[in-house]
C-alpha cells in the first residue's frame, strides 16, 4: 500500500514536471515558470505580513486612544445613584475593551513574525535546490556548446575527406606521381581527422546525454521540493488567514461580553430611586415661604392681606403721625395752599 501512495505521488509530479518543460534543449521556461510562481507566492506571503503589521498598528492606535478617552475625558461624572454606577461601569468596560484591542495588537505582531520565519526558512529551502539547478544548468549548457563545437568539427573533418576523395577521383588520369601520392596522403589524413572527430564528436554527445539525463534528475527532484514547498506555503498561509479572522471574531465576542456587563447594569437603573436619592440628599425643608403682604406707609393698623391669602404678623414701617403744636391760624403753621413754586 505505502509502495503505491509512492507510485502514484512520483507518477503525479512526473506527469506536472512533464507540464513544465520545453522542446528547446536549452530553454529553462518551465523551471523559470516555476520559480517566478515560487517568488509570487513568497511576496503574497510578505504582503500578508505587511498587513498584519499595519493592522497591529491600527489596533494599538484605537486601543490607546479608547483608553486615553475612558481614563482622561469625564463622562456623567455628576450623575448619581443607580444611573452613577452604571457608568461607572461602562467607563471600565470601555477601559477593558480598550486592553484587549492593545493584546490584540501584539498577537497580530507575533502572527505576523511567525509568517516572516516561515517565509525565510522556505527561502533558505529554495536556495540550495536553485543553487544545484544553476550548476546543473550551466553545466549543460557548457557541455551543449562543446558538443555543438565537436559537431561543427567534424562535418568539417567530413567535407574535407569528401574534397579530399573527389580530388584524388579526379587526378586519376593524371601521369604526376608525386601529385598523387600528395593527394591520397591528404585523403589519408583526412579520414584519420574524420574518424578522431567522429570519436570526439560521439564522445561529447555521450557526455551531454549523461548531463541531460543528470539535469533531468535534479529537475525532476527540485519541482517535488517546489512542490512541496508549495503545498506548505498555501496551507500556511490559508491557516494564518483563518487564525486572524478567530482572533478578530473572538475579540468582537470579547467586547460584546464586556458591553454585556454594562446591559446588565442598565437594567438595574431605576429612575424613582435616582430621583427619591437626589431628593433626600439634597433636600432644604419642607415649609414653603409666607406670602408678602400690602404694607401702608401711613396707617400701619391698615394693613391688610390680599385677598384669598394668609394674614401675618403687621409691623409698621414707622410710628403713629406727631399732632402739630400750634393752631391752623398760629402763622408758624404752614398750609399749602400759601405755597407757591414762583419766586417773587
Amino acid at each position: 500500500m505505502h509502495f503505491y501512495f509512492f507510485y502514484l505521488f512520483f507518477l503525479v509530479a512526473s506527469l506536472r514536471c512533464r507540464a513544465i518543460q520545453s522542446t528547446d534543449f536549452l530553454s529553462t521556461i518551465g523551471y523559470d515558470t516555476i520559480i517566478l510562481h515560487l517568488n509570487n507566492g513568497r511576496k503574497n506571503c510578505k504582503e500578508f505580513e505587511d498587513f498584519l503589521k499595519e493592522r497591529a498598528s491600527i489596533e494599538e492606535k484605537y486601543g490607546k486612544d479608547l483608553l486615553s478617552l475612558s481614563r482622561k475625558k469625564p463622562c456623567g461624572q455628576s450623575e448619581i445613584n443607580t444611573l452613577k454606577r452604571a457608568l461607572e461601569v461602562f467607563k471600565q468596560q470601555v477601559d477593558n475593551v480598550a486592553q484587549c484591542h492593545i493584546q490584540l495588537a501584539q498577537t497580530l505582531r507575533e502572527e505576523a513574525r511567525k509568517m516572516e520565519e516561515f517565509r525565510e526558512k522556505q527561502k533558505l529551502q529554495r536556495k540550495k535546490t536553485e543553487l544545484v539547478m544553476d550548476a546543473a544548468h550551466k553545466q549543460r549548457n557548457l557541455q551543449f556548446k562543446k558538443t555543438m563545437e565537436a559537431k561543427k568539427t567534424y562535418e568539417q573533418k567530413c567535407r574535407d575527406k569528401d574534397e579530399a576523395e573527389q580530388a584524388v577521383h579526379r587526378s586519376a588520369n593524371v601521369v604526376n606521381t608525386k601529385q598523387q601520392e600528395k593527394l591520397f596522403v591528404k585523403l589519408a589524413t583526412s579520414k584519420t581527422a574524420v574518424e578522431d572527430s567522429d570519436k570526439a564528436y560521439m564522445q561529447h554527445i555521450n557526455a551531454l546525454d549523461k548531463i541531460r539525463e543528470e539535469w533531468r534528475s535534479e529537475h525532476m527532484k527540485a519541482c517535488e521540493v517546489f512542490e512541496t514547498q508549495e503545498c506548505e506555503r498555501i496551507n500556511f498561509l490559508r491557516n494564518a488567514l483563518w487564525l486572524h479572522l478567530n482572533q478578530l471574531s473572538q475579540q468582537c465576542v470579547t467586547s460584546d461580553e464586556m458591553y454585556e456587563q454594562v446591559r446588565k447594569s442598565l437594567e438595574m437603573c431605576s429612575i424613582a430611586k435616582d430621583i427619591e436619592y437626589f431628593v433626600n440628599q439634597r433636600k432644604t425643608g419642607q415649609i414653603p415661604p409666607a406670602p408678602i403682604l400690602y404694607e401702608n406707609f401711613y396707617c400701619p393698623n391698615r394693613n391688610a392681606a390680599a385677598p384669598g391669602k394668609a394674614t401675618g404678623t403687621n409691623l409698621a414701617r414707622r410710628g403713629p403721625l406727631p399732632v402739630p403744636k400750634s393752631l391752623p391760624d398760629d402763622p408758624d403753621y404752614s398750609l399749602v395752599s400759601d405755597y407757591s413754586l414762583l419766586y417773587q
